[in-house]
């Protein structure tokens, strides 16, 4: 038996280090790849870049009314522009449409903790008083929780609908990622 268990670590220990690379080997291997690359690639900085006057305006705060929208946005014969924007007009589209969805699934996973802990206290206490007021902050969880539970099925839907709007207008895939 213990001749077997030898001869098995021994395997394992040759087996280990026979496939195995030293450090030093790759070190060699990619400063003999390095010598063969003839020009380094470009990195390109911020100041490269040209600066763009298409910026959008910050988005109004919580409780504040959006500002007017600009009825310039069509031509003459009612067809949308193609303007520089309609990529970011997207983009931000949908990532307001995921981050709604992000919210709600975060709070709904909160409220998910939160009954746990209430139920866990419930079946804790043994005072009728105590355990009636803990199921009506459950109950109130619990209904909070299918509210919200349907207003991510909303959202969800709504980012269904988006895309299929984005289809529609011929919106590259890429806008919308």
């Amino acid at each position: 038996m213990s001749r077997l268990l030898g001869a098995v670590v021994i395997l394992v220990a040759v087996a280990g280090t026979a496939g195995a690379q030293s450090l030093a080997d790759v070190a060699r291997k990619e400063e003999a790849r390095r010598k063969d690359v003839k020009k380094p690639s470009r990195v390109i900085t911020n100041k490269d870049l040209k600066a763009s006057d298409n910026v959008a305006p910050p988005a109004p705060a919580e409780g504040q009314a959006p500002a007017p929208a600009d009825n310039t946005d069509k031509t003459d014969d009612g067809q949308p522009k193609a303007e520089a924007s309609d990529e970011q007009v997207w983009r931000q589209k949908m990532a307001d449409a995921r981050t709604a969805l992000e919210r709600s699934q975060m709070h709904l996973d909160a409220l998910q903790n939160r009954i746990d802990g209430l139920w866990a206290q419930f079946t804790a206490h043994d005072n009728y008083v105590e355990r009636e007021r803990i199921e009506a902050d459950r109950k109130k969880a619990l209904a909070e929780y299918d509210r919200v539970k349907a207003e991510i099925e909303d959202q969800k839907k709504a980012i269904a609908d988006l895309e299929e709007q984005a289809r529609r207008a011929n919106v590259p895939p890429g806008w919308l990622r």
